[in-house]
């Protein structure tokens, strides 16, 4: 613990000096001009207000390199305006027209091809923003970003929601050497206080052709470019003013028609709901979000995996409810501990819905520096389930440049119950980033409430990092006691399955995970970098007796042509507290096991039409062998189509009398655009380990912007002795109403 404390003063020291950071907002400083001119989005840069708004240009490089200018070849151009109702911006990609288009669907990965995008952080205080996204097609995508968007890696960003959707407009035209965009935000859109004179702003571009990313405001490779710590600045002619009317009404109706074959007898049921979603700004940046009788039949399914751990696996939020402003909500303690995860709400340890009567939230900032966040769900009884209801709050609150401290409060109480059921959760933090977001130092307690319980009901945890363009390392330190219990969180490894007795028994434990990495970038132009890393784990019990520990090194291999080379060994010690079976045959005994396994993968040119990823893992497991296949085939059509397969196989070996099983999950997905408003998505899924073999077929009508016809159908049948499970044919209409 001593040296523990001396990591975190030694990093908090260092991030001290990085206050003193000169802003790249005095360096990089766009005037916006009010309009009175009429801007028509066509994509044709022809009125005349761009020929004297100021530009953006000059882009730098951020990846593969960073601290160089963008070729002149293939530079962008941005101006930006604005009247009562909009935000425009006048977009000039240079370049040719050879363009990678994955798809026409909304929503769509640009970072995997070409792309624009511009980064608003409103309220200028580096905790939250807005990107919107355009290809050089036409489509469309925004996300919601947190301060906190971490180490570029192949991951992706974290504090970055793709499935936030809102209503702006933007046209493309494409020539032989360029592509030019125009773009209109509706400050509806947007959650912004009308006494700041100067946003947070960026622009990005993806060009595939190079494998490079730009940005105007220079962002350091190590950070992805949507990283609001490296934002230029924009200056208001005249500060926009609030808008008055801001509601957004979104009723839907939906008809549908089930059978489930598991229920005697069977036949099949019709059904009828409506319902409405709403969205009313109380004022400029706080959001007051409703839903009465919601229905999330159109969201796509969970992708399965197969689960060769002892707990369960967190699968992500897709319900568009829980998304807009998430993380004030769960952006507390570290992945595998969250006090707060939405889908504890309204959802089955299986995924499986519970009606939702209705649901409120007010999110956003309360000023500049304080956002909250306040939630209140009620669910319906149902024969296997009580109604339940469900309350959130929390707030952060930004204290110097990019640090917050922040605290939370959640209830669920039940109705309907013989004896008091509920549980509360209530617990602070604060965590320190560097202005440079380098240097991050976090730390919080927290504590539950249930009834009959009076001991163990902790939780904390504390932690450091730092990064730079070659060195990352982290490390924290958490835990929970026997008797936290967070119904509405997620505590992955507290409660273990015993096979032997079919019950589930809670374990308190202390969690230690340190991570170190050093990023090589060779003078090489067909490799971009070499990564050499490791990570160690450790889990005690409350009585420090070891419970399991977990040590990994790899080797990363990033080819300028996007291909993708990794190799890794991973030495494991597991303490079995109780007997467990992965494979339903006899359990294995309670012991201590050695897992020792290699891995090696590839993934190729994500440019090309055709894109092969393949994976390989062998080694000991359990006092068995576990060899892992995996081959997954795309191929793109560009842009209309995308059609893949992925296949997974674990073959899994014990010792007499604990069996032999081969674990199979085949995975086919076709989409197809028939255009930027109508989309076809099928996808299969086949998991011996489920016993379940799964159709999901989604067609989706954008009729207006968001605005949506879906018909989607499902079909699960069991796998092991085939035959029918249940299936289900819905067609459900939403319509996006401005009031």
């Amino acid at each position: 613990m001593k040296a523990y404390a001396l990591i975190l003063f030694s990093t908090f020291s260092i991030s001290l000096s990085a206050q003193n950071d000169q802003s790249l907002q005095d360096q990089y400083r766009l005037s916006i001009q009010q309009i009175s001119e009429k801007i028509t989005i066509d994509g044709d840069l022809s009125e005349s207000i761009w020929d004297e708004t100021d530009v953006a240009t000059d882009f730098w490089i951020c990846y593969p390199v960073d601290e160089k200018k963008v070729d002149e070849r293939i530079q962008t151009e941005v101006r930006m305006a604005f009247d009562d109702q909009f935000i425009y911006l006048g977009v000039i990609c240079h370049g040719n027209d050879e363009y990678v288009i994955q798809t026409l669907k909304r929503d769509t990965d640009l970072e995997k091809g070409d792309g624009f995008g511009v980064v608003i952080d409103p309220v200028n205080e580096k905790t939250n923003g807005f990107a919107f996204g355009v290809s050089p097609v036409g489509v469309q995508t925004e996300v919601l970003i947190t301060g906190r968007t971490g180490r570029r890696s192949e991951r992706g960003p974290r504090g970055v929601n793709p499935a936030w959707d809102n209503k702006w407009f933007s046209e493309v035209k494409n020539y032989s050497d360029k592509w030019t965009i125009e773009i209109a935000i509706p400050f509806k859109s947007l959650r912004f206080k009308d006494d700041i004179s100067k946003w947070g702003i960026n622009f990005f571009r993806y060009d595939a052709q190079s494998n490079s990313v730009h940005t105007w405001s220079p962002v350091p490779i190590e950070f992805w470019e949507m990283d609001l710590g490296y934002t230029g600045s924009l200056a208001w002619q005249k500060i926009p003013r609030k808008i008055k009317s801001n509601i957004s009404v979104i009723p839907y109706v939906l008809g549908s028609t089930a059978r489930d074959f598991e229920i005697e007898p069977s036949g099949s049921e019709n059904y009828f709901q409506a319902g409405v979603d709403g969205k009313v700004a109380l004022t400029s940046s706080l959001n007051f979000d409703f839903t009465i009788n919601p229905n999330f039949s159109q969201v796509e399914v969970d992708e399965q995996v197969t689960n060769l751990t002892l707990f369960d696996i967190r699968l992500p939020e897709r319900r568009l409810f829980f998304l807009e402003n998430s993380d004030i909500f769960e952006d507390f303690g570290i992945p595998p501990m969250r006090p707060f995860f939405s889908r504890k709400i309204g959802l089955d340890d299986n995924g499986n819905a519970i009606p939702i009567l209705y649901g409120a939230r007010l999110s956003g900032n309360a000023n500049s520096k304080l956002r909250i966040g306040l939630m209140n769900l009620q669910t319906l009884k149902t024969d296997e389930f009580l109604a339940q209801n469900y309350t959130s709050f929390a707030f952060h609150q930004q204290v110097l440049s990019r640090s917050i401290i922040k605290g939370y409060f959640h209830n669920r109480s039940a109705f309907g119950s013989p004896v008091e059921d509920y549980n509360r959760n209530a617990g602070m933090e604060f965590q320190y980033r560097s202005t440079d977001g380098r240097t991050l130092v976090f730390g919080g307690g927290g504590k539950s409430f249930s009834p009959g319980i009076s001991s163990q009901e902790y939780f904390y945890n504390l932690g450091a990092g730092y990064d730079n363009k070659n060195i990352s390392v982290y490390t924290n330190f958490s835990g929970v006691g026997t008797n936290y219990i967070a119904d509405m969180g997620f505590i992955q490894g507290q409660e273990y399955y015993d096979a032997s007795r079919d019950t589930t028994i809670r374990v308190g434990y202390h969690h230690w995970y340190t991570s170190l990495s050093y990023t090589f970038y060779p003078d090489n132009p067909n490799i971009n970098s070499h990564v050499i890393g490791g990570r160690y784990i450790l889990d005690v019990d409350t009585g420090f007796t070891q419970l399991n520990s977990d040590a990994e090194i790899y080797y990363k291999l990033n080819h300028s042509n996007t291909s993708k080379l990794q190799f890794s060994y991973n030495h494991g010690i597991v303490n079995l507290l109780f007997p467990f079976s992965f494979i339903g045959d006899e359990p294995l005994s309670a012991g201590i096991y050695q897992n020792d396994l290699g891995e090696i993968s590839y993934n190729t040119d994500e440019r090309k039409r055709f894109i092969l990823k393949a994976e390989l893992l062998y080694g000991n497991f359990y006092g068995g062998t576990r060899a892992k296949y995996l081959i997954g085939i795309k191929y793109r059509a560009q842009p209309w189509g995308n059609f893949s397969i992925n296949f997974e196989q674990n073959d899994l070996w014990f010792p007499e009398p604990y069996g032999n099983e081969r674990l199979i999950l085949l995975s086919p997905r076709v989409e197809i655009n028939f255009s930027k408003a109508l989309f076809w998505t099928t996808f299969l899924q086949y998991n011996t380990q489920a016993d379940n073999f799964n159709i999901n077929s989604r067609l989706q009508w954008r009729f207006l912007p968001m605005s949506d016809v879906y018909l989607v159908y499902t079909d699960n049948y069991a796998v092991e002795f085939w035959g029918p499970k249940n299936r289900a044919l819905v067609l459900k209409i939403n319509y996006w109403l401005n009031l």
